[in-house]
């Protein structure tokens, strides 16, 4: 399997699937809600769509939020497979501030070992692949052919930073109780801690960027959520630790439903 020829193509389905997205963003849009009263938006379905065209002539199975639901039974068997989140923080879409993103990760027996986040407002793009390392793009637009020229051009994360501050990065529509213990243990650990909210995988981003410390998710989350930004920390050389344990968080499970989990 050829995976830097892979991750090239993830790269340019995420890009186009964002491209989608801002056709949407730029009109008067539709909001849709699903069974679980998350909002849908066309721009999900559009995006999609876009990834699928890429994705599928890998001929590796594709596990999305917005596509056909596979049993257990069948997902099982599967060694490697893509994980996708069209639009993650359709919520962040809605409101229109900018913080949503496009997730492709490739899943390896448990394992992300790739990770794509497009970020189509700002342009930026993170992409990760085991035995290769992490990097983040700047306005990033188009398509690639060379692999090697992309990486010639973007930041190797995490980028150093120059602050005294502990910055513990959170979810502005998720605070538990547990979160905010969290948050208590280490003010009293730190002279000088600064809780930021932001929206959608940005979160997992800034800590592989080295722009936070840490990101505490004691709330749910679902597996195509934090696929790719999984892939980017942990090449990044950070962990994504189910809650109160040592152990990564895994996928391909019965459940979909991720563990609550902390990056570090």
């Amino acid at each position: 399997m050829d995976f830097h020829k892979l991750l090239k193509v993830a790269i340019n389905a995420s890009v186009r699937g964002g491209d989608a997205i801002m056709e949407i963003y730029a009109t008067d849009f539709a909001v849709e809600h699903k069974d679980d009263k998350s909002p849908l938006t066309l721009a999900d379905k559009n995006c999609n769509d876009v990834i699928e065209e890429y994705l599928l002539n890998t001929n590796i199975p594709i596990l999305s939020e917005e596509g056909a639901k596979m049993s257990f039974q069948e997902r099982k068997k599967w060694k490697y497979f893509w994980l996708v989140d069209p639009l993650d923080g359709t919520k962040e879409f809605v409101k229109r501030n900018g913080e949503f993103t496009v997730n492709i990760a490739m899943i390896h027996e448990g394992n992300p070992i790739m990770g794509v986040i497009y970020v189509p407002v700002k342009k930026e793009l993170y992409f990760a692949l085991e035995g290769l390392g992490s990097f983040k793009t700047l306005n990033f637009t188009g398509e690639i052919t060379d692999l090697e020229k992309l990486i010639s051009v973007s930041d190797t994360l995490p980028i150093k930073q120059e602050r005294d501050t502990y910055i513990i990065v959170g979810s502005r529509s998720h605070l538990s109780a547990e979160t905010e213990k969290f948050f208590n243990e280490k003010r009293k650990e730190n002279d000088k801690v600064d809780v930021l909210a932001v929206g959608s995988s940005l979160k997992l981003c800034m800590v592989a960027e080295g722009k936070a410390d840490a990101y505490p998710r004691y709330a749910p989350t679902m597996e195509w959520d934090t696929g790719a930004g999984d892939a980017i920390c942990r090449m990044a050389g950070f962990q994504v630790l189910q809650y109160n344990t040592e152990n990564p968080v895994e996928y391909n499970k019965e459940n979909l439903l991720n563990p609550w989990f902390l990056v570090k």
